[in-house]
């Protein structure tokens, strides 16, 4: 699998689309506000007397829909406020959105971004003097962020979610994971976060911050119910149409997700190993399966949430399993992922484990 071709989530505006089955990764982006604010005010107040004339941003792993455009709407009202607050200009502001060549780009710079513009002129419009002339620049970075993708020292804050967990190519050591997608046991570990760090060590400038949130897990277990049992539902799925000849078993046994979800203590030890950030934040929440549950309740399971868990997996994992087993399963796939998800939501405590963590540019 060439995962740099095939790794996108599903594009445009239909009934299986992430634009329409992410309101589980919003709510991700909405537990990162508090964090998001702090990394912004620290940028600032360790700039000089004036904020500067001009910032860039980037966010990497963008994807396609609403939540694009989120994190930088919430950047900018931050520095809004902040400008307000000491009355000074808001700097220029270019951003630069970075995904894989095969993401919907499109989309973005179509449906989403004009939208995006027109409330944020009508926001500025509503502030006083300076705030009214407030000039956004946005581009698009198609390629992979396990590479460089800006020029030295050109980024002051970078903002990835969800997306570091993905890997370039499918974990070393799986060949004799029989009947499972994702990792059975323990598989060498990747060098892609590493990687990633020493290139975002070139881009930023010093001083300047990264927050990324990515799923993980609390244990060192790197095949551990909670950061797999996501994926061996749908391996469920997959082998019962094996069982009933719908499906070649060698076609299960050879796939496997391009996905690494790793510990608070290994996110740690590989900033520390690269030497160009320090620390200023690590946290672990949880998010539960229901994307119905809007008070994050834990205990509480919507009827619908297999079905809602389902749609959001299927814009996520559809362009892998196509490209692995063609299209024409994907509907009886997808029926019987949602039965093994309402079944496992009703039964148990469900929920994806989250890391996020805020890096200052140091050396």
């Amino acid at each position: 699998m060439e995962v740099m071709q095939v790794l996108h989530m599903n594009g445009g505006m239909g009934e299986s689309s992430y634009a329409n089955n992410s309101l589980l990764q919003r709510k991700v982006l909405l537990t990162t506000k508090p964090i998001m604010e702090a990394a912004v005010t620290a940028l600032f107040s360790t700039a000089a007397a004036t904020f500067p004339a001009s910032l860039a941003i980037a966010d990497l792993g963008c994807s396609s829909g609403p939540n694009t455009l989120f994190a930088v709407s919430e950047i900018i009202n931050i520095m809004s406020n902040l400008c307000k607050a000491t009355k000074q200009e808001l700097p220029e502001i270019q951003v630069f959105l970075n995904d894989l060549p095969g993401n919907d780009f499109n989309t973005i710079f179509s449906s989403f971004l004009p939208r995006f513009q027109e409330k944020l002129s009508e926001q500025m419009k509503s502030k006083n003097g300076a705030w009214a002339t407030l000039s956004c620049f946005f581009n698009g970075v198609p390629g992979s962020f396990y590479g460089r993708l800006f020029p030295r020292e050109s980024l002051r804050l970078i903002h990835s979610s969800y997306s570091l967990h993905w890997l370039s190519q499918v974990p070393r050591g799986l060949e004799g994971n029989k009947g499972n997608i994702y990792m059975s046991r323990s598989s060498p570990p990747s060098r892609d976060f590493s990687t990633f760090l020493e290139c975002r060590g070139q881009e930023l400038v010093v001083g300047g911050r990264m927050l990324l949130t990515l799923q993980g897990r609390r244990n060192d277990d790197s095949s551990s119910k909670e950061c797999c049992y996501i994926w061996d539902l749908l391996a469920i799925a997959l082998n019962e149409m094996v069982s009933e000849g719908l499906i070649e078993e060698e076609k299960v046994d050879s796939f496997n997700v391009p996905m690494y979800t790793p510990s608070p203590k290994e996110v740690r030890g590989e900033v520390q190993k690269q030497g160009s950030f320090s620390i200023d934040c690590l946290e672990v929440s949880e998010v539960n399966w229901s994307v119905l549950d809007t008070n994050f309740n834990p205990n509480v399971v919507s009827e619908d949430g297999g079905y809602n868990m389902a749609k959001c997996m299927r814009a996520v994992a559809e362009p892998l399993l196509i490209e692995h087993f063609g299209e024409e399963i994907i509907d009886e796939v997808f029926k019987r992922y949602r039965a093994q998800l309402v079944d496992a939501m009703s039964k148990e405590k469900t929920a994806f484990v989250n890391i996020i963590i805020l890096l200052k540019k140091i050396t």
